[in-house]
């Protein structure tokens, strides 16, 4: 492990921040990738996430080596297997999907990692992930085989991320899924800032409007709406400038 905490500083410096989350399954190649590097930087996003669902080694250890090749964005892994690791990247969110009971993604991929995980030099970040109700079952939910907590729960979802501080993590990352109808309401983003800690939203955010409602989060993840309209980054440049 890198004994470095500047990924989580950034996040922890400011709200309103964005990343452009890349399934390797859908973005893999030069043609793909490099037209999408130009119009994030030339948006001024923070970071580049990398993740998917069902995305092989090979195909995802040579997106994150082209990214960082490409671009000085910093390239953090957002992973959806044991397998979803690189040393080219610059972080790694070590996810704990607290929401859920399914002991795989509570640590039972951990385990299977955790050996070229602890030898990398890369930082590691250990990560409560908390699925939301999206209004639609999201890829995430399906592959893990967990529930994710209704949207108008607020206790738990306010007891849920307490427990996963007491646990050691340093992130709150709640997340509505890809292909979410709904993202994550930002009276829950009030309800998690009395807990200090960076708050990181996914899932559901298709508009200008949903940026500027959930601004008070630390980073904004964008996915599915870039690869349906990559034009949305003239949206998300728009929302940066202020």
């Amino acid at each position: 492990m890198l004994n470095t905490n500047e990924i989580h500083n950034h996040f922890s410096a400011r709200t309103g921040q964005i990343a452009v989350l890349i399934d390797p399954d859908k973005f893999n190649t030069p043609e793909t990738l490099s037209p999408l590097l130009k119009k994030a930087e030339f948006a001024g996003i923070d970071y580049f996430f990398i993740g998917g669902s069902t995305v092989s080694r090979k195909a995802f250890s040579e997106t994150v080596a082209f990214i960082k090749k490409n671009t000085l964005i910093p390239v953090v892994i957002f992973p959806g297997a044991a397998h979803q690791i690189s040393e080219d990247a610059d972080a790694l969110l070590y996810l704990s999907l607290i929401s859920g009971r399914n002991p795989e993604y509570l640590i039972g991929q951990h385990v299977l990692s955790a050996n070229e995980v602890y030898d990398m030099e890369i930082e590691i970040i250990p990560t409560a992930y908390i699925l939301i109700d999206g209004g639609t079952k999201s890829s995430v939910a399906y592959v893990s085989q967990t529930t994710p907590i209704p949207n108008d729960k607020e206790t738990i979802i306010l007891n849920t991320a307490k427990a996963g501080i007491l646990q050691g993590k340093k992130i709150l990352y709640l997340d509505a899924g890809s292909g979410a109808k709904n993202h994550v309401p930002a009276r829950i983003i009030e309800i998690l800032k009395e807990l200090n800690h960076p708050i990181i939203i996914g899932g559901g955010i298709r508009s200008k409007d949903a940026l500027n409602n959930l601004s008070q989060a630390n980073v904004l993840v964008i996915g599915n709406k870039i690869e349906e309209e990559i034009n949305f980054l003239i949206d998300v440049k728009e929302f940066i400038d202020g």
